[in-house]
């Protein structure tokens, strides 16, 4: 069955908002846990607009499922990561000017380097994601590599302006999905899905985890992030396996 793994960054940005203490997330990550979370994502970036060195700490000291570390390929970020010891990992793109993750890691002609960068994590018995666009090389690039899963950036689906659009998107990513499978590794989707436009992966079999950050945080704000939680992870609940 698949699951859903909650990101608490948008908890952090509301705090630093004001450079204050609260929101915390750490106390967003045990709400969501209880809710039915199986899954805590930190995405700790290198400028640390939102998420802190200290948040990540935290996070995994209280975890009672699984920490998501999302982190761009840097030595800066591999050593914290060696050192707090997530279940996971996840690369993804980074640009400073961004609002948010704009695009899938480019996996071509980075082979050999996110190899030998992500050795060091397994060998500690860290599971590794890349976050990639549903291109065919981009996904047979990640099986070279050898990570165990790959999640599949939903953005241009979600932000697709028209149902033609939309529709195109979608039949890329159910491709994409299905050839990963096909080569041996594990699809997680994650990427501006909410409670609507989720609903098309109900059939859709051998998917993960769902990683959805955004969408829960603001349904939050209306009806508690207990809730908003528990109404994602149900939902999720219904799809097929």
């Amino acid at each position: 069955m698949p699951v859903l793994a909650v990101n608490v960054d948008h908890v952090a940005t509301l705090r630093q908002a004001r450079m204050g203490i609260e929101p915390e997330p750490v106390s967003a990550a045990y709400i969501a846990e209880i809710a039915g979370a199986t899954g805590i994502i930190t995405h700790l970036r290198e400028d640390r607009r939102h998420i802190q060195d200290r948040d990540v700490e935290l996070i995994k000291q209280t975890c009672n499922t699984r920490l998501h570390l999302e982190m761009a390929a840097t030595q800066e970020m591999q050593t914290i990561a060696l050192d707090i010891h997530p279940e996971f990992v996840c690369l993804v793109p980074e640009k400073r000017e961004e609002l948010t993750t704009e695009g899938g890691l480019n996996c071509i002609g980075r082979e050999k380097y996110l190899q030998e960068y992500l050795l060091p994590l397994h060998e500690k018995e860290i599971r590794s994601s890349l976050f990639i666009d549903a291109e065919p090389k981009q996904i047979e690039a990640a099986k070279t590599i050898g990570t165990e899963y790959i999640e599949l950036h939903t953005g241009h689906y979600a932000d697709a302006k028209s149902i033609i659009e939309r529709q195109k998107e979608f039949d890329k990513l159910i491709q994409g999905i299905k050839l990963a499978q096909n080569i041996g590794l594990k699809v997680n989707l994650g990427h501006g899905l909410n409670y609507r436009n989720i609903l098309p992966f109900k059939a859709i079999s051998g998917i993960m985890e769902y990683s959805i950050g955004h969408a829960i945080m603001a349904r939050a704000i209306y009806v508690g992030l207990d809730r908003a939680v528990r109404d994602m992870a149900e939902l999720i609940r219904t799809f097929v396996v």
